[in-house]
């Protein structure tokens, strides 16, 4: 680990007033090197968001920098998944509750005995409500009677959660935030969270729920405009699904697209060419040629 991850999972820690050190610190990036070979995750989805299997490696293109790769290694993986999910319940969720809740609910419906869970509420702090976790009834149970209330520091659970995703025993690690978010009250800015979010394993995915604009005011309105634009962007970078619900029966689905996208995985495999200087950020891009489809991978990897 980097001297720069150390003080960032030690700072995120201290939010709080854990003791546990920096051994929960950030991990090493998505992409991982191994004699010059990168390894992408990559998720594919149709247009309602429901994943596809069964393509082969010729269906993908490859591009670092603006240099096209030689595919050379690639397979399809259903693996224990680490989940930890960051669940919304401050003030701007007063009306909005339920629907999480319900969300909630529909996402473990497809969780396997060797997954496991781990759940974080947002309000004026972050709060760990159930450490990694296979019993997801009593995921669920933490919520069932709460409330929504106080400020939202969404930005700061998010970033610890980076930091807890570290102690998950699955090699596949995504967090799933379910929100509108909305974010006034926290301490690291999102531009801190981005680099975190870079340099971590983490694939991100998130749920906004939306409300009827009719009972909103115009300044209400442009804050939920900009925090479903600050989710899309997150999960977007960093190889996630993003989805906007409006009811209860969108909200379910979305919640189940997303768990059958977190089993559903292609692992493309290549050796760059080109310049590749140390400690520098390569942005890469995964494309298909198939209509009505979308890919979900992270933009880019440090080279260590």
């Amino acid at each position: 680990m980097t001297p720069r991850l150390r003080v960032l999972a030690a700072l995120s820690l201290l939010m709080l007033g854990s003791s546990a050190g920096a051994r929960e610190g950030l991990g090493p990036p998505t992409f991982r090197t191994d004699t010059r070979l990168i390894l992408v995750p990559v998720t594919v989805t149709d247009r309602r968001g429901s994943p596809i299997m069964g393509l082969t490696a010729e269906s993908f293109t490859v591009l670092d920098g603006n240099l096209e790769q030689n595919i050379v290694s690639f397979s399809q993986e259903n693996v224990p998944c680490s989940v930890g999910v960051i669940f919304d319940i401050s003030g701007s969720m007063k009306y909005k509750l339920s629907q999480a809740k319900a969300a909630l609910h529909a996402l473990f419906r497809y969780f396997e005995p060797k997954d496991e869970a781990m759940l974080m509420s947002v309000s004026d702090r972050p709060s760990i409500l159930t450490g990694f976790t296979s019993d997801f009834g009593s995921v669920t149970g933490s919520v069932m009677f709460a409330e929504a209330g106080g400020n939202t520091a969404l930005v700061d659970t998010i970033y610890l959660a980076l930091a807890k995703m570290q102690t998950a025993r699955n090699p596949r690690k995504a967090l799933l935030v379910i929100s509108d978010g909305v974010d006034n009250h926290s301490r690291y800015s999102k531009g801190e969270l981005m680099s975190a979010a870079s340099e971590a394993d983490v694939e991100i995915h998130s749920i906004a729920i939306l409300e009827d604009p009719a009972a909103k005011k115009a300044i209400e309105l442009q804050e939920e405009s900009r925090g479903r634009a600050f989710l899309n962007d997150t999960s977007q970078r960093n190889g996630g699904m993003h989805l906007v619900v409006r009811n209860e029966s969108e909200m379910n689905q979305a919640a189940v697209n997303i768990g059958r996208m977190m089993r559903s995985q292609y692992i493309i495999g290549y050796h760059p060419s080109g310049n590749h200087l140390v400690g520098k950020w390569h942005a890469i891009q995964v494309k298909l040629g198939i209509p009505e489809t979308r890919v979900h991978a992270r933009h880019g990897y440090f080279w260590r």
